[in-house]
């Protein structure tokens, strides 16, 4: 049945019983789940009824087990005594509580986020929810580092945006293997750097204390930018049906643009990528010539501290023009394919990244963790359907601040040919 009202709903459920409540409502959860053509306000009408008949038929079995205890709990007090709500994933208890912690990574907020999003209606909680987040958003001066978007701009969900990063490590490059950051820009921060072992102590002899020397980086903040259009008919479409498709477009686009900047960023306007963040020199580069010695040079002009952790990063051309057919001075090749494990293949030891962002003929050596990037408040999500009025689009803004850096230079060896 199709329901107008919450009350209505009530008022057909009220007298039924708790089996026949319960059943419909993992129905109800089935058809959310499955169908992207439900009628998703209407469901949230009549699972609104079923939450209150619910309720209602609790309060008078526990009034009729023990009146005392129903006068003494007032309104709520079977509140401890009601059980999950498969459609919310709460107790009933606590569906009308807005979270007071971790608000961005909460389910209300997650629902309320997306319904916005689509258009679609907002319960009273969820509406609250949003509210509270977006007042949590002026109070921590979320919207300073997003001074060009409007108020109406929500912060991504927590379990989205972890998604997000997670699909963008599986997505191959040096994105799955640098630092993630979600410090405040602008402010420098410490990043240790390998240090001396200890030594071998005489009992009882003076020991002079190690000056340990650390690097800083100071993030800054850039944004990212990208507008995609949908049918207005995306306003039918299940919360997990839409949130499937924000996944992918923010990988598709946000995490590209940062996984290109950890290698060409030029630093203005834009991340700083391992090309122009480095001083190349006779210090840490060497000519690409084509023999096995080059690799074997390389890890020797590695400084030692940073060869455990070490990867070589090239394109996918020159693994397989350069590097793939290489053999050592016994015939052996140096490049060893792992058909096991979920790495390309190994180098003298050495894992290998495939990049293609990478110059074709360049190969970088390095400890990838002291490369990284910063996103310090996560990607802000903006719809208008203002700008399609006449094509029936509405408009989704993605936006972020981040930026890339190599954290200590010295961690990386460049080969590549001759320049002339």
């Amino acid at each position: 049945m199709n329901f107008k009202t919450v009350q209505e709903a009530f008022n057909y459920y009220r007298n039924q019983s708790l089996a026949v409540i319960e059943q419909r409502a993992a129905q109800i959860k089935g058809t959310i789940d499955t169908d992207p053509n439900a009628d998703i306000v209407t469901l949230n009408i009549e699972i609104e009824g079923l939450n209150e008949a619910k309720k209602n038929l609790q309060e008078k079995e526990k009034q009729n087990n023990n009146n005392n205890q129903a006068a003494v709990g007032g309104e709520n007090g079977t509140g401890e005594q009601r059980s999950f709500n498969p459609i919310t994933g709460m107790n009933f208890n606590q569906q009308n509580k807005v979270p007071t912690e971790n608000i961005f990574g909460s389910t209300e907020y997650r629902n309320a986020f997306y319904k916005t999003m689509l258009g679609q209606k907002l319960t009273d909680i969820e509406q609250r929810t949003f509210n509270k987040a977006m007042e949590l958003q002026e109070t921590e001066r979320r919207a300073d580092a997003f001074n060009t978007t409007t108020n109406s701009a929500a912060v991504l969900p927590t379990q989205t945006l972890n998604e997000v990063i997670k699909k963008a490590r599986t997505m191959g490059g040096l994105i799955g293997h640098v630092r993630n950051f979600n410090i405040p820009t602008n402010i420098s921060v410490p990043i240790g750097t390998p240090s001396s072992k200890a030594q071998w102590h005489v009992e009882g002899a003076a020991v002079e204390s190690e000056k340990v020397s650390t690097a800083t980086v100071s993030f800054k903040g850039y944004e990212i930018i990208k507008v995609f259009s949908m049918s207005a008919a995306t306003k039918k479409m299940s919360i997990q049906a839409f949130e499937s498709y924000i996944t992918d477009e923010l990988t598709n686009c946000v995490m590209e643009a940062i996984a290109d900047a950890l290698v060409n960023g030029t630093g203005e306007g834009q991340g700083t990528g391992l090309d122009s963040g480095i001083t190349w020199d006779a210090t840490n580069s060497l000519e690409l010539t084509g023999d096995y010695t080059d690799f074997t040079k390389a890890l020797a002009l590695l400084k030692r501290g940073y060869g455990a952790g070490a990867k070589f990063a090239m394109s996918n051309a020159t693994l397989y023009n350069k590097v793939y057919s290489l053999v050592d001075g016994n015939k052996r090749p140096i490049f060893i394919a792992d058909p096991k494990n979920e790495s390309i293949g190994y180098i003298l030891g050495k894992e290998v990244i495939v990049d293609d962002n990478l110059a074709d003929d360049t190969i970088i050596l390095g400890n990838f963790q002291y490369m990284g990037y910063n996103m310090p408040e996560g990607v802000m999500i903006e719809t208008s359907r203002e700008s399609s009025f006449k094509s029936g689009l509405v408009d989704y803004r993605a936006m972020a601040i981040a930026d890339t850096k190599p954290l200590v230079p010295e961690a990386f060896i460049k080969l590549a040919p001759a320049t002339v």
